[in-house]
């Protein structure tokens, strides 16, 4: 009866599903996939909305960005202006300075870059500089020949209901 017991647990190991955690290449692998196609989706919203008609760029905006970082750049744009919902600076910094840095805001500038007009904007660079759990980071560099303007910007990234979404842009250099 041991006998057939052991024979019994032998073959309950035998079936045992072959469950591995993966490698670290496995990961390496996945994040290089990621971060390549947030990259190519990172570029194309950027060409996208800088070709569109200026009165499609908002609703451009609100498509590439996740909610909380649309609301914070609007609000950031608008702090002390005269317009319908505008905070005043310790408004905005007392809102937005749990969730995001309010220092690199871009108060009373625009989306992606600091100009308010711009002839043609390119993308000079823009490459990975982290990847964690879906969210990504790139060095972007921006250029507009016409006005002699380079915008350096680090532009965070999220994977988020398997779409890619800005959730923060900060001005570096």
């Amino acid at each position: 009866m041991s006998l057939l017991s052991m024979i019994g647990c032998k073959d309950n190991v035998k079936n045992k599903p072959n469950i591995s955690e993966p490698t670290i290449e496995d990961i390496v692998i996945e994040n290089s996939k990621g971060a390549d196609e947030a990259k190519k989706w990172l570029e194309k919203s950027i060409v996208d909305y800088f070709k569109a008609d200026i009165s499609e760029q908002e609703k451009i905006m609100k498509a590439i960005t996740t909610k909380d970082y649309y609301e914070f750049k609007t609000d950031a744009t608008n702090v002390d202006m005269d317009v319908d919902g505008s905070l005043t600076r310790k408004e905005f910094d007392q809102k937005w300075g749990d969730k995001y840095d309010i220092n690199f805001a871009g108060i009373n500038t625009g989306f992606l870059i600091s100009a308010q007009d711009w002839i043609n904007i390119e993308i000079r660079k823009c490459e990975v500089t982290t990847v964690l759990n879906n969210v990504y980071t790139f060095k972007v560099i921006l250029a507009d020949d016409g006005f002699e303007a380079k915008y350096f910007r680090d532009i965070k990234v999220i994977k988020e209901e398997g779409k890619f979404l800005i959730d923060g842009v900060i001005e570096s250099n």
